[in-house]
């Protein structure tokens, strides 16, 4: 009983719900930031440098024979993989500079001292009073 309840509190801390929102967000933005450099930012790239497809580009190692599969390097993919980290660390990057510029605002804002408390002023004002006579 006591592991489950141990479990129970892990899972739904409010860091555990956190990442896991995080993670799910992540997976979607990858393949947002995949689809913007497949379909959007190599096409360009590709016909600058004379029509090439960079999902085609490979090199055969061993040609296809019978029911096996040619063997290649697809480097092709690769590049696209390497642009597509790019964009996303750029991001995270900027993301996590964002938050560090706002933690520097609330750590450089001066907090408001506190309100003394009304105990403290009336012994105050008793002492003002007393030094008056």
């Amino acid at each position: 009983m006591g592991m489950m309840s141990e479990f129970r509190d892990f899972a739904v801390r409010g860091n555990v719900v956190d990442m896991a929102v995080g993670i799910i967000i992540g997976g979607a933005f990858g393949k947002i930031v995949s689809s913007l450099v497949n379909d959007i930012i190599l096409p360009p790239i590709g016909l600058l440098l004379g029509g090439v497809d960079f999902s085609d580009l490979s090199i055969e190692l061993k040609a296809a024979a019978g029911e096996a599969a040619a063997v290649s390097l697809n480097y092709g993919s690769f590049i696209q993989s390497i642009v597509d980290f790019t964009i996303i660390a750029f991001a995270i990057f900027m993301m996590i500079k964002w938050m560090n510029s706002l933690k520097k605002k609330e750590e450089a804002a001066p907090e408001a001292p506190a309100a003394p408390p009304k105990e403290q002023l009336l012994l105050e004002e008793i002492r003002d009073l007393l030094k008056k006579d």
